[in-house]
């Protein structure tokens, strides 16, 4: 027998993923936990409220019934296609086709990695902003396509760099990317956006891909304009939704992909070959959701504004630069430079957090090169337990002197 260790040979498309900087982060906090360390995870986007009462319910109901016990369809069931479709004419004046125009996704990030498998392949490119999501970077690249990076904006500036990238790579790219309300880093648009995206891709041929997981959650009066809701955007691209953020269902795992039809047509097939679609109670309870809970996300949305100012109030204390956000669950913030150690960067920085102020950030250098510096906080705790992190973080970083005793003086009792 041959004593020469037997040797794993993984696919290219696992080497082409750049290393996983969260991976130091999540290992620190869970040994930090399991240590009985009362970690304040502001690092991840996990909502940590309740899923409306009136969804589990209906999910109860639905889970005793044996007739959806059985598989489900890859492309959602026809009731949840219809609500959606019905939610996007209500909310953003947006007619879609239940059939051929929205299929449902195991949250919006499993629909936007099979997508990009249909979509793209060796020798494609996209383009993203950056810092980005990391899945918008991984995804593509796990379908062998290159990803260019341009600096993110939300002004035509930003439009131009993308478009000079257009012009100036062969092959011309395939597919824009395009996340707003933007994660990391909250920043929004206006409708004007979306209509020069669409008229510059339609130039070049260019399709888009539109996340709008953070589109429902909206504070001080704005409102996140959608993709769809522009002239021509079915046309050339998709938008992706998701329950997770504005119902509180992150762990439910309901994502929707609305737009071109070829687009969809090339997720469903894909979703064919993968998968037999999401546990039908889960989809049902879904559509209550989305027909009983209409001011849920408005709720929500006032609750993350509440938690917003609580944390700009904090990192006021600390110095640090921030644009307090009109929309996500995320704050932005620059770190202060005088709160850095010799030779530091972000992700150090957020490690060292855990350790003086037990409190998880996200290094903004997790997301790109153009977030090093940057932190995101996510909103995602109760007020209480987010000013104990600003306390925290203002004890690991402004340590007050300690007292001086005073000294007695002569003949005092």
């Amino acid at each position: 027998m041959s004593t020469k260790p037997f040797q794993i040979d993984v696919s290219p498309r696992i080497q082409r993923l750049p290393p996983y900087l969260f991976g130091r982060i999540n290992k620190m906090k869970y040994e930090k936990r399991v240590a009985g360390v009362d970690i304040i995870d502001l690092g991840m986007g996990n909502p940590t409220d309740p899923t409306p009462d009136v969804v589990v319910d209906k999910l109860k109901e639905a889970a005793i019934d044996p007739r959806n016990h059985r598989y489900s369809v890859s492309n959602g069931i026809a009731g949840i296609r219809k609500e959606v479709a019905k939610k996007y004419k209500q909310k953003y004046g947006v007619e879609l086709d239940p059939e051929t125009e929205v299929i449902a996704t195991i949250g919006s990030k499993e629909g936007f990695s099979h997508l990009c498998l249909a979509m793209l392949g060796p020798g494609d490119t996209i383009v993203v902003g950056d810092p980005a999501f990391p899945i918008h970077i991984y995804a593509p690249a796990m379908a062998g396509a290159n990803v260019i990076r341009v600096p993110l904006g939300n002004d035509q500036a930003f439009l131009d760099r993308i478009e000079k990238v257009f012009v100036e790579i062969y092959p011309k790219p395939k597919l824009l990317i395009l996340n707003y309300p933007h994660n990391p880093t909250s920043i929004t648009i206006e409708p004007w956006f979306w209509d020069k995206a669409i008229e510059m891709c339609r130039r070049h041929g260019v399709m888009i891909i539109s996340d709008f997981a953070y589109g429902e959650i909206n504070f001080d009066g704005y409102k996140a304009p959608s993709f769809l809701a522009a002239a021509g955007s079915k046309e050339i691209g998709v938008e992706f939704t998701t329950m997770s953020k504005s119902y509180n269902m992150a762990g439910w795992r309901v994502g929707f992909c609305c737009g071109n039809k070829e687009m969809i047509k090339a997720l469903a097939t894909i979703k064919g070959y993968y998968d037999y679609g999401h546990f039908a109670p889960i989809q049902i309870a879904s559509v209550i959701a989305m027909r009983e809970c209409k001011e849920t996300p408005a709720i929500q949305s006032k609750m993350y504004q509440e938690r917003r100012d609580v944390v700009c109030a904090g990192l006021d204390k600390l110095g640090w630069e921030y644009t307090k956000p009109m929309a996500s669950m995320f704050v932005w913030a620059k770190i202060n430079p005088a709160h850095y150690k010799k030779n530091e960067d972000s992700i150090d920085f957020c490690l060292r957090m855990m350790d003086d102020a037990e409190v998880a950030l996200a290094p903004g250098r997790a997301f790109g090169e153009q977030g090093e510096g940057w932190v995101r906080i996510a909103l995602v705790e109760n007020e209480h337990r987010l000013k104990q992190a600003m306390r925290n973080l203002e004890r690991a970083l402004n340590p007050r002197p300690p007292k001086k005793e005073k000294k007695q003086t002569a003949g005092a009792a």
